[in-house]
């Protein structure tokens, strides 16, 4: 029988250090700081007999560098996810990481750095500090043997990491004390995913000399924009001073001070997001002293790829682009950006980012833990999200990633979710049929209009988006309860959706124009305004935004949306639209039959960006503000990744986990392509020429249906 993991938490003993217990649940709170501290805890074992191999399961609080026998191993702990409400009180969920290693060898050293209090918004504590280490070994005659965290382990309070990013070493660790088992208030559950991989990225000129008393400014420039941590080699006699900048182009960056005065390494917590490093370093030692700058480039392991290649250069190049900002979005939950490290609450940018997936590194385990953690958050807080839109795509993330990985254990995990949801959205609908009463009407873009933000808009600029994104989780709910057989929920939801579709045609569509405007200028409840709600307006707004979801949830006919499609590609509807929206229009084109006729007009919206920057994906189109600087690591954006391929294929998944694929392949006027797709049975392949037929690849277990005979 395997033995069990042991779960018991280990932290600085309390009466040498009252100080340094406890500290805040979030960064996302307001005006509080954290009660920054950095624990070491080491353990030696040996054995008589070979470990060949050692099941670890590891977590802490807030995060921790884990090493074993001298080498890092892993960091974490897996995010909690996270929203932007409801951070005054702990998070009830929290989660330990496990992964394999084969030391082959009688002795194991285990070495964990432990950083408690929240620093980046991504970040979540339970208030106390801890780490908890538990490893069952597998000894060379077979036999199996348990270690874990306790009063037997040594740790040490290292002061020299007095704030986030900044390194004193002129402060030295305390002496090692032997730690002190604490309340288990985590009550840990294993994450579904892997832990994340890294690479040291060793840049050209990193490596140098200082004089006594030299000053020398160093920048060094990576090849692409990567997610990671800053790592610092010396070799010093005396007080060695280094600032490192991280910066994705000339923005001002994020920086971590360090001094050493011996030589060492240091490795930092904060998660930089860096297309280059200025290194800024000082020698006030009287010996000369040699740097070697590295970053640590880490991300959600990738064990598959699959890549689409196309006749035009600058868009295939495009598509690389986006497929690199999604790797590095990637890590314990999906980000918007590792330079901005947003919580879970980005529902609509990792909507994109999981159908992204399949086309680029087809493990959907991340995707997957996104939304149960995203249901835990629907459940803690009644059915609320910050973001009003993004809990409602979230219902469409649900059903879309069961349909690609063939899931159902999912939807009924996410069933209490689901329904907490929806009834919190029946309590905002007013007595003409559509959502008149919600707390807010964001997200919607990120762009002014008039002066007024579309993050934040009031009725008459958000209230027909949120009614659309509304009808839109009405039909993908319907079809989750279909899937799990509750036919009488699917029934009452087909009702409600119909319901609303025909409140919104007769009275946020404009016969006479024969398009939608963005909302009603009745009041806003005086009761509802605050800083993310404002007052209403009077002005009648006829914009992109609500007809391209119109015409993208099908709460307009065929027709009349084919009719706006071309309005809005003739330019005949106003407002600007970020890359985000396009997803919508792209998946519009693609659902009404006009993939031909506009797919390629509209994906030449990202050629110059790229042009531009190829490093990583341009958050933007157009600055919301003249003094707006765009993070070029922003994964929303990349729906070319997706859209494409799936319009070059004519792509329709029949079956859950893609067990039955339509495919209408097409060239959509490019003279070839190649275009892979990673389902849950294996790689598919199918290869266009211009004047050729198609010919395609596929999984054994995947049925292809469609109008050309294709090979398996």
């Amino acid at each position: 029988m395997k033995q069990k993991h042991t779960e018991q938490w280990v932290w600085l003993p309390e009466d040498r250090y009252p100080d340094s217990q406890t500290t805040i649940y979030s960064a996302l709170i307001e005006k509080a700081r954290g009660n920054y501290v950095v624990a070491e805890f080491s353990r030696e074992y040996v054995f008589t007999r070979k470990v060949v191999s050692a099941r670890i399961r590891f977590s802490a609080d807030t995060a921790v560098q884990l090493f074993l026998n001298g080498s890092i191993i892993a960091t974490g702990p897996a995010s909690v996810g996270g929203d932007f409400i409801g951070n005054e009180t702990a998070r009830d969920n929290f989660y330990s990481s496990e992964l394999e290693v084969s030391p082959d060898t009688d002795h194991l050293t285990f070495f964990a750095r432990v950083r408690m209090s929240p620093v980046q918004i991504c970040e979540y504590s339970k208030g106390h500090g801890g780490f908890m280490l538990s490893a069952i070994l597998t000894m060379e005659d077979g036999t199996e043997q348990s270690v874990f965290t306790d009063e037997s382990w040594q740790v040490r309070k290292n002061g020299a990491y007095v704030a986030p990013r900044t390194f004193d070493g002129r402060i030295a660790p305390d002496a090692c004390v032997p730690a002190q088992v604490i309340e288990n208030r985590w009550k840990t559950e294993t994450a579904p995913i892997p832990v994340r991989s890294e690479k040291q990225i060793l840049p050209s000129g990193g490596t140098f000399e200082l004089e006594p008393e030299e000053k020398r400014s160093v920048v060094l420039d990576l090849d692409r924009i990567y997610a990671g941590f800053v790592m610092i080699d010396s070799e010093n006699v005396g007080e060695l001073h280094v600032r490192v900048t991280c910066r994705e182009q000339d923005e001002k960056g994020t920086s971590e001070e360090v001094i050493r005065k011996e030589s060492g390494t240091y490795r930092g917590f904060y998660l930089h997001s860096a297309g280059s490093l200025l290194i800024e370093a000082e020698n006030r030692s009287e010996r000369p002293a040699r740097i070697r700058i590295s970053f640590i480039e880490t991300h959600y392991p990738v064990t598959e790829e699959a890549h689409t290649f196309v006749s035009d250069e600058e868009l295939t190049k495009v598509l690389e682009t986006c497929q690199h900002t999604l790797k590095i979005c990637r890590q314990t939950h999906h980000l918007d950006s590792p330079r901005h490290c947003e919580p879970l609450a980005c529902t609509g940018d990792y909507y994109i980012e999981s159908l992204m997936t399949p086309f680029s590194f087809g493990d959907m385990r991340l995707a997957r833990f996104d939304i149960i953690r995203t249901a835990e958050l629907l459940e803690r807080e009644n059915g609320r999200m910050f973001h009003t839109t993004y809990s409602l795509i979230w219902v469409r993330m649900l059903y879309d990633v069961y349909m690609i990985t063939g899931d159902q254990t999912l939807l009924v995990r996410c069933r209490k979710a689901l329904e907490l949801l929806l009834r919190r959205f029946d309590t905002y609908m007013g007595k003409n049929g559509l959502i008149e009463d919600p707390p807010d009407y964001m997200f919607v873009d990120w762009i002014y209009i008039d002066g007024i933000s579309m993050h934040h808009p009031p009725k008459a600029l958000g209230q027909s988006c949120l009614n659309m994104f509304f009808f839109a989780a009405l039909k993908a709910a319907e079809k989750v309860f279909e899937a799990i057989s509750e036919k009488e929920k699917a029934e009452e939801l087909s009702k409600k959706s119909a319901d609303l579709r025909r409140a919104i045609n007769e009275q946020l569509f404009d016969k006479e124009k024969g398009i939608y405007f963005e909302g009603l200028n009745t009041p806003t409840r005086e009761d509802r305004i605050g800083k993310w709600m404002p007052p209403n307006i009077e002005k009648r707004y006829y914009l992109k935004h609500s007809n391209i979801l119109a015409c993208w949830s099908g709460v307009c006919d065929d027709e009349t949306g084919r009719k706006i499609v071309d309005q809005i590609m003739q330019g005949e509807i106003g407002g600007e639209v970020q890359p985000y929206f396009l997803h919508y229009l792209l998946e519009a084109v693609c659902r009404l039959g006009l993939r031909e006729k506009y797919t390629l007009s509209i994906l030449e919206k990202w050629k110059a960006p790229v042009r531009e920057c190829s490093k990583g994906l341009a958050e933007g189109f157009v600055k919301p503000e003249p003094t707006y600087h765009f993070d070029h690591s922003h994964a929303w954006g990349g729906t070319p990744l997706y859209s494409l391929p799936k319009a070059l294929l004519g792509l329709t998944i029949m079956k859950p986990g893609m067990k039955e694929i339509l495919l209408e392949p097409s060239l959509l006027g490019l003279s070839k392509a190649r275009v892979e797709l990673l389902t849950p049975s294996g790689k598919m392949i199918c290869e266009m020429k211009e004047g050729e037929e198609p010919r395609t690849w596929c999984p054994e277990d995947v049925r292809l249906i469609g109008r050309y005979l294709l090979e398996n």
